[in-house]
């Protein structure tokens, strides 16, 4: 009987409600029923209803063989909607239901949906978008605006028809918005709606804001935008939701929720709109600057150091052109860098600060103050503030021999001058001279080898901006003088592998032929690493064909080890051992010939 019940359901094109016999309603946990009042007194999805759009979830999950059959079913899933659409949304079920139905839709589909949830007269809305479930259904509704363009309408009639209808219904929920405009960006729901609103009105869209949390390669890496075109409907209204949301410009500094609401704005304007950014951003340093403060002290010194307006700040500094980051420098932060560095929550904004500065020459300025207070820096434990001046320096390519000069005397090994081929450790572990080798005076004999199990993250991040610079000699100078196994256990650290493989790539042909004479005899167990392999390969990447003959000549000595292990087999692959073993010749031809697509494209490139 299920069977063939499935099978009607399919041929339909919808899903069809299940009936709750006696026994479910005896032998199973209590139901809800309709009209059953939850928390707040708010109206529940009955159970009978919970279970269709669960049902409906999972076809969805299904795919369609085709359009007729897709559209079919959105509209007899919409006729079931109908009449209650803001209790579907507001329940679990039924919201992720309609977030993965809503793509689907016609926009006029969409617009009825919208329509339905605002009421009579529209305010519904409000609490539908401030609502946990609820939220997610106006955002995944607003964001079909983006499809116009796709609709396979049939005559453009139809589609300007179809269009103008949802664009009225999201301008109808802007109107809302701004009559509410505190209430919403405080909220913790409905401010991710205003958000949305921002980059639907200025024509970009990031990806969909889930439940889940990034994992850890996502979590730093910037979202990625997709651009579309806005009715012009949708130009105005944006800068009339920006002047609402600055006649409330005191909520960004106060209520960190409010504060992500103004960073949107500020970085949708920035990517649509830079006049409007431009503006934007002086109306909001202007009023971060007029607050009182204490006599001869700039407010914005206070913003810096708070949680919640500190984030906007370093937005505000991100986004800032020239003549407003020199403003902030000259008059408000002149003196006070150190300090800021030094403060646990300051010393961020003093980062993005660095890094803006980089491309003016007002950065000379910066490093001459910041590099005052480099020991105590680091002593605070505040790397990112010495990673991004070191950065800031090999993008600027100006003050590279001060840094490394300072770092030397930081870390105890400029005096005497035997101490600098030992300087790429203590970068690497973020330590002293006497502590990482376990003597107190500078008389004291240096242990021979002391094993790199100490390597941290912002220590590698240090390095790698240090190998940018024009002047590595330093660094290689010291790399050459770790041990075969030293450089092997440097391959194989999550935080390591980057370091070496930084300094091998970005050396001289000769350079690197040093380094790998260091390393002859590790390729093997390289190539059987997670993290070796990569390194591996990069290093293969960018030598030259006489070193990459000594690298097959080491690993296809050990062909079924390589062959079995399930990193090296990988390796095997990419450097065509095979071919190295049995066609040497061919192999030779195919490596030269890559040799000198390498260089040729990268003499275009400098």
């Amino acid at each position: 009987m299920l069977e063939k019940t499935e099978d009607r359901m399919s041929q339909k094109g919808g899903v069809t409600k299940r009936r709750h016999t006696d026994e479910d309603e005896e032998g199973g946990e209590k139901k809800r029923r309709g009209g059953e009042k939850g928390d707040g007194g708010r109206k529940l999805l009955d159970a009978m209803s919970v279970g269709y759009f669960r049902r409906v979830g999972e076809r969805l999950g299904e795919g369609f063989a085709n359009s007729e059959e897709r559209e079919m079913f959105v509209e007899n899933v919409l006729t079931e909607v109908k009449g209650k659409a803001a209790v579907v949304a507001m329940d679990r079920t039924g919201s992720f239901t309609l977030q993965r139905l809503l793509p689907l839709c016609r926009p006029d589909q969409v617009a009825e949906v919208l329509a339905e949830l605002g009421g009579e007269s529209g305010s519904e809305l409000k609490a539908v978008s401030c609502d946990r479930c609820g939220g997610h259904v106006v955002e995944s509704a607003v964001r079909q605006i983006s499809k116009l363009s796709q609709t396979a309408a049939t005559t453009e009639e139809e589609e300007e028809e179809e269009g103008g209808v949802l664009e009225a219904q999201v301008l109808s929920l802007c109107q809302v918005v701004r009559d509410s405009i505190a209430e919403f960006i405080q909220h913790v729901h409905g401010s991710h709606v205003v958000r949305t609103l921002l980059h639907v009105l200025s024509g970009c869209l990031g990806p969909l804001r889930t439940e889940t949390r990034p994992g850890a390669k996502d979590r730093n890496a910037v979202p990625q935008m997709t651009d579309f075109e806005v009715p012009t409907s949708f130009w105005y209204e944006m800068k009339n939701l920006t002047d609402t949301l600055m006649d409330n410009v005191n909520l960004s500094v106060t209520d960190s929720v409010a504060s992500a609401v103004f960073q949107t704005m500020l970085t949708v304007s920035h990517r649509k709109r830079p006049k409007l950014c431009k503006q934007l951003l002086k109306r909001i340093m202007g009023y971060l600057t007029s607050r009182s403060a204490a006599p001869g002290v700039s407010p914005l010194l206070v913003f810096l150091k708070d949680q919640a307006s500190s984030h906007l700040v370093e937005m505000i500094l991100q986004l800032s052109h020239k003549a407003l980051l020199r403003d902030l420098y000259k008059n408000h932060l002149k003196g006070h860098l150190v300090d800021l560095a030094l403060h646990s929550i300051a010393n961020f904004p003093i980062q993005r600060l660095t890094a803006a500065s980089a491309k003016h020459t007002m950065f000379l300025k910066l490093f001459d103050e910041l590099i005052q207070g480099v020991e105590a820096i680091l002593a605070a434990g505040h790397m990112g503030v010495i990673v991004q001046l070191a950065e800031s320096c090999a993008e600027s390519g100006e003050k590279q021999e001060d840094m490394i000069q300072c770092l030397l005397r930081a870390f105890h090994c400029a005096e005497p001058g035997t101490r600098h081929v030992n300087c790429l450790p203590l970068f690497m572990s973020l330590t002293t001279y006497e502590v990482y080798y376990h003597c107190e005076t500078a008389e004291s004999k240096v242990q021979t080898e002391v094993p790199l199990t100490s390597i941290c993250y912002h220590g590698s991040r240090l390095v790698q901006s240090l190998a940018k610079f024009k002047e590595r000699s330093l660094l290689l100078s010291s790399l050459r003088t770790q041990t075969p196994a030293d450089l092997l256990k440097l391959a194989s650290d999550p935080a390591g592998s980057h370091v070496l493989q930084a300094l091998i790539t970005t050396s001289s042909d000769k350079g690197r032929g040093k380094i790998l004479k260091r390393l002859e005899g590790q390729f093997v167990p390289m190539a059987c690493s997670r993290l070796g392999s990569r390194v591996l390969e990069a290093i293969w990447n960018s030598a030259s064909v006489t070193h990459r003959h000594n690298i097959a000549q080491e690993l296809v000595s050990c062909e079924s080890q390589l062959r079995s292990d399930q990193f090296a087999r990988h390796v095997w692959a990419k450097f065509a051992l095979s071919h190295y073993s049995h066609r040497r010749g061919h192999w030779q031809e195919i490596q030269s010939g890559e040799s000198k697509k390498r260089k040729l494209f990268s003499d275009i490139l400098e």
